[in-house]
């Protein structure tokens, strides 16, 4: 029967409505991808990143081209050649007959099929290389890192650049071959050059050689996959190590040379059926290459373990957990760490924090990630302003003093809180936010407020003059069309003044100019907003913000990195700039172990706020901080600094981008002391080494020594329990150091232990220093303590635990600490602030500041702070008076908030000192009346206390203060008064921290 193409009947043409409605449908798409690529090109040229885009794209055609045709070409060539060689005449028989129905029904949609087959494949296998931009990048840019992998003797550069990429190919060859194949073995078998049946497959001469060479290829590919899987041992990750066991190096590595060897003979039996008319051969090549993988593959490995390593584990392992432990230490930075045995002390007398005095004012009491409502009630002063609910740590010298810690959060706009919600609002009145907020970390007012040196509007402070306005923000999502005609009134909200609203226009910043109709009508289409090209709002003198978000900004022009969850804003040089660590990765550094980034990083503070996210999801075991970028908050800049000009990772990178990075030498020394050690990268060094502390490989293999990440207590009150606790930026002075310095802090406990204790406690040098171009030498300086198991120093769940059921009196007030936690039952809201560990007088010390929330204001303010030493707890208004009743009356230092400020803060000046007698004292019914009200406003006080009502206490202890003043003025030259007396002759309360408000100096930098 002769096989060849059968006619077919006429076709109805589609009718013009639905030719008008396809061309329609393709000329919005066609508009729609130009106007989206158009306003991409026009973003990158805005920011002065082209050729990222550039880069990218060409990259991504290039593999998109090269992979598509690759894959195209093959199933082409499979589907023609089998077309073409088929026999002129099938042979007769059923199975024939029946596939006669089938060559009718595709015959018509052959020519189709031969073209749209090739082309549908090949898109999706362009799609897929297109995916894989980053691999050849790095390959075409691949450097050397100088260390070699102690299996094979290649530098680890192969592993990270080189290897990754060419098992791409492997996969991608595998997948093409394996399409070709199919199509081929259809075609063939559609037009008879391919019967099936009978002892096995029957062919022409033209199909079997077809079918031969396509099977060879096939397997020869397989034979270069199992040779390469030879190299990627050194990252295969098993339970306990990553990287190649005794029985990979033994078993495993032998038998994958083995099955190269033998996928090469199995190739040259697929060629060796050319010339024969059976295949025998081939199959029984593959079936033994089948055989082999099973046996020696899987099999003789599982033996080995079984027989040769389980018996004496321990020995045999112990040279490749070395292996493992030298590699993982070196791939994320930990190899020059400081371990230091601690024998920490756990009895608390008087004096044993005098050693530690620069270190104690600096200890922070103010909480970031409770304070959020406070901020907003205190400084939001517009519906239409918003702070993050997680504000965040930073530090500032006042008045050329050293660096305070400070509570920091940027005023953004708040769309929700727009009065009237429509277009023009959202998009040409309501533009940006205002002003930064600062609060000194150490101290508070006499309310338990935030003491604020920046705040207001305008910004008033020691920071000030700046430009405040908040253009560019993590919370700006919207886009902004910004700018007015000449000599047109300014339309954008500024903010609120005695003088009315003030207004202004969007000038000498960043964004897009929309200078004529095209760029318009471009993002009208892209936004879906037509008011681009209607609006009189709207016009050559305008330009657009979009893209506002500093983290996306990032990604957008650095799309090789991975960034940290957390974007912080500081003043710098005059600006608001929003600060972001970038890392480079990788997943394939011989013999370091693999982690996930998005679990390691992942802890109390990023799975209940959306303000600090988690990284980019994947596999790791290899990180630095490569890079500081920032993002000018007013007119969008970005900028990448280089911070780790060692790392060939980001050499690679930087030589595929070209001229995106600046040296380290251009950051100023004001943006340099606002630099700190990123939270992301210390969360995944500390998930590592609650394992990789341990040294010993027989040790680590046994596992009694791993620690744990603690679990926040404070959130399991909160009815979060299993979150990890976060880490922590605090200045302390670990036992090595002459000096506090800013550094970023963790605890460990035992790993499955019901006891948790204390095991470790691990801290960073986070101060990059104040000098231009140069970072501090101590900068990423990494210490352990490591506390020996017989020195039971609680951990922080213990401790939650201690205070939560402590009947600890205090000075300061009139209950226990117990009753004090469940005022909760009067209708006040208490909340614990975070835990803070810090090695001081010789043993650790916790920190816990206690907010509550009034019935009348639904924002926390600072209460109580507890401090805990050994199992020893205290508790007091301030944690000045709280560490004195912990250390026998005295600790022998002097905390920041020993001075608490009067209510509503001191931006940028101190308080008023108290009245000094005059030397001309007042009448004794004068006096008398003073004392009368001390008395009268501290029992006010003490009452309000009980009943749970801290608005109304705030108010009593402030009026107290003030009676407190007035009566110094008008006692006798060299008298005494004790508030409390009053003339009434009852005891006064002991060291009532509010009720002589002496003066407070001027910032100087101490602590915070």
């Amino acid at each position: 029967m002769r096989v060849g193409p059968m006619g077919s009947g006429p076709r109805r043409r589609p009718g013009p409505l639905a030719t008008t409605l396809a061309v329609l449908v393709i000329l919005a798409g066609v508009l729609t991808a130009a106007s989206q690529f158009w306003t991409e090109v026009l973003w990158y040229e805005s920011v002065g990143f082209s050729r990222v885009l550039w880069t990218q794209l060409g990259t991504q055609a290039g593999l998109f081209v090269v992979g598509g045709l690759i894959v195209a070409l093959l199933v082409a060539s499979s589907l023609l050649v089998g077309y073409r060689t088929r026999p002129l005449y099938a042979p007769s028989t059923p199975q024939q007959e029946a596939l006669d129905r089938y060559r009718e029904l595709i015959d018509p949609l052959r020519r189709m099929a031969l073209v749209a087959a090739p082309l549908v494949l090949g898109a999706f296998a362009g799609a897929a290389a297109a995916s894989q931009w980053r691999l050849v990048l790095l390959w075409l840019n691949r450097q050397d890192f100088g260390t070699q992998d102690p299996t094979f003797g290649l530098d680890n550069g192969f592993y990270v650049f080189t290897l990754p990429w060419l098992m791409f190919i492997v996969s991608f060859l595998t997948m093409g071959l394996v399409l070709a194949l199919m199509a081929a073995a259809l075609t063939h078998y559609i037009y008879g050059g391919l019967q099936l049946g009978g002892r096995g497959p029957h062919t022409t001469k033209a199909a079997r050689v077809h079918l031969s060479l396509l099977g060879a290829a096939l397997v020869l590919v397989r034979a270069a996959g199992y040779w390469l899987e030879r190299y990627q041992l050194t990252v295969r990750d098993s339970t306990r190590i990553t990287g190649l066991t005794y029985a990979d190096q033994y078993a495993v590595l032998p038998t994958k040379t083995i099955l190269a060897i033998a996928a090469l003979l199995c190739a040259v039996l697929f060629i060796a059926t050319i010339w024969t008319t059976s295949w025998r051969l081939p199959i029984i090549g593959v079936a033994m290459l089948l055989v082999m993988s099973v046996v020696v593959g899987g099999l003789y490995p599982m033996a080995v373990q079984s027989l040769r390593v389980r018996p004496n584990e321990a020995a045999l392992e112990a040279p490749f957990i070395e292996k493992n432990i030298q590699a993982t230490l070196q791939a994320y930075g930990l190899s020059d760490m400081e371990k230091t045995q601690y024998q920490a002390e756990t009895d608390a007398t008087p004096g044993q924090l005098r050693e530690d005095a620069a270190t104690i004012p600096g200890i922070r009491i103010l909480d970031p990630l409770i304070v959020s409502p406070t901020f907003t009630q205190m400084q939001g002063l517009r519906q239409y302003y918003q702070f993050p609910d997680v504000l965040d740590v930073d530090r500032y010298s006042i008045d050329g003093g050293p660096p305070q810690d400070t509570v920091v959060a940027a005023r953004e706009l708040n769309l929700e809180g727009v009065p009237q919600r429509n277009w023009v609002n959202d998009h040409t009145v309501y533009t940006h936010g205002y002003g930064l907020v600062t609060a000194y970390g150490n101290r508070r007012t006499a309310d338990g407020e935030p003491d604020f040196f920046t705040r207001d509007i305008p910004p008033r402070g020691p920071l000030t003059p700046f430009e405040p306005r908040i253009y560019f923000g993590e919370r700006t999502t919207n886009y902004s069309v910004v700018g007015a005609p000449e000599g047109a009134p300014p339309r954008e909200i500024d903010y609120q003044s005695a003088e009315g609203e003030q207004r202004f226009t969007y000038a000498n910043g960043g964004g897009v100019a929309m200078d004529n109709i095209f760029k318009r009508a471009a993002y009208a289409v892209k936004y879906r907003a037509y008011q681009l090209l209607l609006s009189e709002q709207v016009g050559d003198f305008s330009t657009i913000l979009d893209h506002r978000q500093p983290r996306e900004r990032i990604e957008r022009v650095a799309p090789w990195l991975t960034l940290d969850g957390n974007a912080y804003p500081s003043v710098v040089d005059g600006r608001v700039k929003w600060i972001l660590d970038g890392y480079t990765t990788s997943a394939s550094y011989p013999y370091s172990k693999l982690q996930s980034l998005d679990t390691a990083t992942a802890d109390a503070v990023t799975t209940r706020t959306q303000s600090v996210q988690q990284v980019r999801a994947g596999q790791v075991n290899y990180i630095r901080n490569s890079v500081k970028a920032t993002v000018d908050a007013y007119d969008g800049t970005v900028k990448l600094y280089t911070w780790d000009d060692q790392d060939p990772v980001l050499k690679a990178w930087s030589s595929a981008f070209g001229n995106t990075l600046s040296p380290m030498s251009e950051i100023s020394g004001d943006l340099m002391s606002h630099l700190r050690y990123p939270e992301d990268l210390f969360k995944v060094q500390r998930e590592l080494l609650a394992r990789y502390h341990v040294t010993d490989p027989g040790t680590f293999f046994g596992g009694g020594e791993y620690w744990k990440v603690p679990v926040d207590p404070t959130r399991a009150e909160a009815g979060a329990a299993g979150e990890g606790q976060p880490p922590y930026y605090l200045s302390i002075r670990m036992p090595e150091q002459d000096e506090p310095s800013f550094s970023l802090t963790t605890s460990f406990s035992p790993i499955g232990d019901d006891r948790p204790f204390l095991t470790g406690f691990l801290a960073v040098d986070s101060d990059a220093g104040s000098e231009a171009g140069v970072r501090r030498e101590d900068y990423g300086k990494m210490r352990l303590l490591d506390l020996p198991s017989a020195t039971n120093v609680p951990g922080p769940s213990q401790v939650q635990n201690q205070i939560n059921s402590s009947n600890t009196p205090s000075v300061d007030f009139p209950m226990t600490l117990n009753n004090f936690l469940n005022i909760s039952q009067t209708g006040s809201r208490v909340q614990r602030g975070n835990l803070l560990t810090l090695p001081v007088g010789g043993g650790l010390l916790y920190v816990q500041p206690i907010y509550v929330s009034g019935r009348d204001s639904g924002y926390p303010l600072l209460q109580a702070v507890v401090v805990s030493f050994g199992n020893k707890i205290a508790w007091g208004n301030t944690l000045d008076s709280s560490l004195d009743q912990l250390f026998g009356g005295s600790s022998g230092a002097q905390a920041g908030d020993a001075e608490v400020t009067p209510g509503g803060g001191t931006p940028g000046a101190s308080p008023s000192p108290t009245p000094a007698p005059t030397g001309q004292p007042g009448t004794p019914a004068e006096l008398r009346a003073a004392l009368v009200e001390v008395d009268r406003q501290f029992k006010a006080g003490e009452a309000a206390m009980k009943a749970g009502d801290w608005e109304a206490y705030g108010r009593a202890q402030e009026a107290m203060s003030k009676a407190i003043a007035e009566a110094m003025a008008l006692q006798p030259e060299g008298g005494a008064i004790e508030p409390g007396n009053a003339a009434t002759g009852t005891a006064s309360p002991t060291a009532t921290p509010t009720a002589t408000p002496t003066a407070t100096p001027t910032p100087t930098g101490t602590g915070g």
